[in-house]
C-alpha cells in the first residue's frame, strides 16, 4: 500500500508549476492567428525565432528545475521540451495562417532548450 504524503505532493506539484506555466503560455501564443501577430519588418524573423529560443530555453530550465537541477537528467530535461515543441508545432497546424514546422521545433525550439541547459550547468560548475 502506498502511503501519499501531502507535503510531498505540494512540494512536487510546486516543483513543477513553473513548467506547466510556461507550456501555458506557449500554447496561447502558439495560438494567435498569424494575421493577428505584431510584424517587426526586417527584424521579423530575427525576433520571432529568437522569441522561441527564449521561450523554449526558459522551458527546460524549469523542466530541470522540476527534476531538482539533477545534473544526470538534463537530457530528460531536452527531451521533453523536444516533445513538448512537436506538439505545439502540430498544434499551429490548425491555427488560421500558422503552419506546422520541423526546424522550429528540432533546431530553432530544441537550440534554445540546449543553450540554456548548457549555460545553466556551466553556472552551476562555477558556483560549486
Amino acid at each position: 500500500m502506498i502511503i501519499l504524503d501531502p507535503v510531498m505532493n505540494i512540494k512536487t506539484f510546486l516543483h513543477w508549476l513553473p513548467a506547466a506555466v510556461v507550456m501555458a503560455v506557449i500554447f496561447g501564443l502558439s495560438s494567435i492567428p498569424s494575421r493577428q501577430m505584431p510584424n517587426f519588418g526586417f527584424w521579423d524573423l530575427v525576433v520571432k525565432k529568437g522569441a522561441h529560443m527564449l521561450g523554449y530555453g526558459i522551458l527546460a530550465l524549469t523542466y530541470w528545475y522540476g527534476l531538482h537541477f539533477d545534473k544526470r537528467l538534463w537530457r530528460l530535461a531536452f527531451l521533453l521540451v523536444v516533445i513538448y515543441a512537436i506538439t505545439d508545432e502540430f498544434h499551429q497546424s490548425f491555427v488560421p495562417g500558422r503552419h506546422a514546422s520541423c526546424v522550429d521545433a528540432l533546431i530553432i525550439d530544441g537550440g534554445g532548450a540546449a543553450i540554456m541547459l548548457l549555460v545553466i550547468s556551466k553556472m552551476q560548475k562555477r558556483m560549486r
